[in-house]
């Protein structure tokens, strides 16, 4: 074989070699390219914007909370926030000197925002309108301005503990957190592209990413009612300078709450400026010992047993012994009652009375009825922080417990479940989970949620109910609540005075809860009504200066504004 045929076989095989070796690479690199644009693209296009583009985020316009007749309650308006992109900021110290005063911030705190290895960052937010323009007319490169939204509660302080407030991005308390998710939206985003030191780059458009507003909540409160019932409750706070007073009105056919409030309470926009307690709304969030209010579920748990004799005599003698404890009667300096009927002791408020027919139904009967009026657990009502209250259980219940439970002593309630419970007295017998929230609407006010009523259960019969409100109408026309007989309406309800316990446990002699809780016009129930005052300590220390007149000012100018029918007349078209 020749030289010249051996090496033209060799240049063959490298030659072949050499296109297989090339066309293994040219797969290799498109089969690379197809991973990249087909497999990977949208990954690395995200990646890609990510390093292009820079964001500032921009908070959405909250929903606004209106009254159950569409007046504002909370709502929003616009605010300018100053931000910086570090990369921009040409002289990062002499910029924090000139915006310091401005602002009204420490140099040295802008200066360490300002320098930053972030895209963007704040400065202030939500500043008034001549804070932005004095900080425009600096024209310093890098300082940037964008609109948010700043909560405003047009009412001031009214229904405040009940809406809450909202901190610098969401709601912190009250119906503002409550309802949260419904109310703040979704964020937008300011974009703007940048090269790899975070520079914007020049001759490009930002891009912004519309925020999208929050929901809108129609409540059950009527401002009207709530402003007539924090206006009376400022008038007790400078009359009897008492610890607090509160007061909560539901309707009792639906377990709507028309209004609902304690005092003191503080401005929703300016929060942080009071004290945290005030923060708190206490016919919701606290419980304590009702005292003789309680009375009226012994006295439903009896007639709806049929033990219960209006006419059958019963001797008070102003204190009775029960376990080796003397129970006194409010009227033990005085003898006690004497010889009276259970009709009386109603009227008359007689512990020993209702002692005795506490221990004629029994401690496993007391506790049923007690659990299902819907005392000793939440009520469900839409605002955070409700609390359950304390309940003897029958295992727990001797016969001092008893004796106590059947007067409203050394058991712990909420005025809401108070409310709630005398209006499946008023209704017929059926109680009703209470609520806040009628409706909920979007920004184009297309309804996507609307409340019904909601039936938890049929606790007493209507006979019973019938029997119910004649006794608490005869507590107010001949009984302990006359000072709160109402101008042109009939009403029926209990007073309350709870002794309130000391440090040591024992029961303090000085301090005192003095309630109300009732409801009008009897002859159709359009609201149930309770209030407190707290440990009064200036003016006369009984109920019957307090809760009572409280009680009947509310209702009768909450009665008036709804237009209803005084009693005894024919119907008219109320609202």
């Amino acid at each position: 074989m020749s030289e010249f045929a051996v090496s033209r076989k060799t240049v063959r095989k490298r030659l072949i070699s050499g296109f297989i070796v090339t066309f293994i690479i040219v797969l290799l690199l498109i089969s690379r390219l197809a991973w990249i644009q087909i497999v990977r693209a949208d990954e690395l296009y995200d990646q890609a914007w990510e390093q292009w583009n820079h964001a500032i985020p921009v908070s959405t316009d909250r929903g606004s909370i209106f009254d159950r007749h569409g007046r504002l309650l909370a709502g929003t308006k616009q605010a300018q926030t100053i931000a910086a992109i570090p990369p921009q900021v040409e002289d990062p110290q002499a910029a924090a000197d000139a915006l310091a005063s401005i602002l009204n911030m420490d140099s040295d705190r802008i200066f360490e925002l300002i320098t930053l290895e972030r895209s963007a960052v704040y400065i202030k937010r939500k500043v008034e309108p001549e804070v932005t323009e004095a900080v425009r007319e600096l024209n310093i490169p890098g300082i940037v301005f964008f609109n948010e939204e700043k909560r405003d509660y047009p009412g001031g302080n009214l229904a405040s503990q009940l809406l809450g407030f909202v901190g610098m991005d969401q709601g912190w308390s009250g119906i503002e957190i409550y309802y949260e998710d419904y109310l703040s939206g979704s964020e937008g985003r300011l974009l703007f592209p940048a090269d790899a030191w975070g520079r914007q780059v020049p001759h490009d458009f930002n891009r912004f990413v519309v925020p999208q507003q929050g929901l809108d909540l129609y409540l059950s409160i009527d401002e009207t009612i709530q402003h007539i019932a924090e206006k009376e409750l400022d008038r007790i706070m400078d009359e009897f300078a008492p610890l607090q007073a509160m007061a909560v009105a539901v309707d009792p056919n639906t377990g709507a709450v028309l209004a609902v409030s304690s005092k003191p309470d503080f401005e929703p926009a300016n929060y942080e400026y009071y004290d945290p307690d005030s923060w708190t709304l206490v016919p919701f969030t606290s419980s304590f010992e009702p005292g003789s209010t309680f009375k009226m579920i012994t006295l439903a748990a009896v007639l709806e047993e049929g033990i219960f004799n209006r006419d059958e005599y019963f001797h008070c003698s102003g204190y009775v012994t029960i376990s080796g404890k003397t129970i006194n009667c409010w009227t033990v300096d005085r003898g006690g009652h004497g010889d009276i009927t259970f009709y009386e002791a109603v009227g008359g408020s007689c512990n020993p009375a209702f002692i005795e027919l506490g221990r004629r139904l029994g401690s496993e009967k007391m506790f049923e009825y007690i659990e299902a009026f819907g005392f000793g657990r939440l009520t469900g009502i839409d605002y955070p922080g409700e609390n359950p209250g304390l309940v003897f259980q029958p295992g727990s219940q001797g016969p001092l417990e008893l004796a106590t439970t059947s007067f409203g002593q050394g058991i712990s309630v909420t005025p809401i479940q108070q409310a709630m419970a005398i209006a499946a007295m008023a209704n017929g017998g059926y109680l009703y989970k209470p609520y806040l929230v009628n409706e909920i609407s979007n920004m184009d006010g297309e309804r996507v949620y609307k409340h019904e009523p909601e039936m938890i259960r049929q606790v007493i019969s209507a006979e019973t109910s019938r029997e119910l409100v004649e006794l608490m109408e005869s507590v107010i026309l001949e009984g302990t609540g006359s000072t709160a007989i109402l101008e042109g309406y009939r009403a029926a309800g209990k007073t309350g005075t709870a002794e309130k316990l000391a440090a040591d446990g024992t029961y303090s002699s000085s301090e005192f809860i003095y309630s109300f809780v009732g409801f009008a016009p009897v002859e159709d129930p359009r609201i149930v009504l309770y209030v407190a005052v707290d440990s009064v300590s200036k003016g006369p220390r009984y109920g019957s200066y307090t809760s009572a007149p409280l009680f009947k000012r509310i209702m009768e100018e909450s009665l008036n504004y709804l237009l209803v029918t005084p009693s005894g007349l024919p119907d008219q078209e109320g609202e």
